[in-house]
């Protein structure tokens, strides 16, 4: 009878090693700039393509269901971005198999409301007030200072 080597018992059920350090390379970077520009340029044409979805009114739950899906679904200016939108979580499956959640969660978090109040600005929607410019420097500056070391 061959003699089996017992396995060791911490071995056994055990998760495989990490890899040894995801790397914020140029790629990563450029993905996570993707994905923000991806989800922060369509909300605001999200919210466009939406307008007039709040006054929809049916006289039964099921009914208003039927006429809030109907409404959204026949409306190209609401699919289009919708579909860009959800294209940045794609990206974003494929930005985290390179890079540190801990770099790209902050970093794409950030920039989607900058990618946002720009494009909002761009499409001649009321822009914020310094609090806000002021909030959103803040948020990059914090996000810069807690990444800067997985960046270089």
């Amino acid at each position: 009878m061959p003699s089996e080597q017992a396995a060791n018992p911490s071995e056994i059920g055990s998760l495989p090693a990490p890899p040894s350090q995801l790397s914020a390379d140029p790629i990563s970077l450029v993905m996570i700039v993707v994905v923000a520009l991806l989800w922060g340029a369509t909300n605001p044409f999200i919210r466009r393509g939406s307008l007039g979805y709040n006054n929809l009114k049916a006289p039964t739950k099921c009914g208003q269901l039927w006429l809030e899906v109907k409404f959204l679904v026949s409306r190209w200016q609401y699919l289009l971005p919708l579909a860009l939108n959800q294209l940045g979580s794609v990206v974003y499956v494929f930005a985290l198999q390179r890079t540190e959640l801990s770099l790209i969660v902050p970093m794409a978090n950030s920039l989607t409301f900058v990618f946002t109040v720009i494009t909002a600005r761009l499409l001649g929607e009321q822009g914020g007030s310094w609090k806000t410019y002021t909030g959103m420097i803040l948020v990059i500056a914090g996000t810069v200072l807690c990444s800067i070391e997985k960046i270089l």
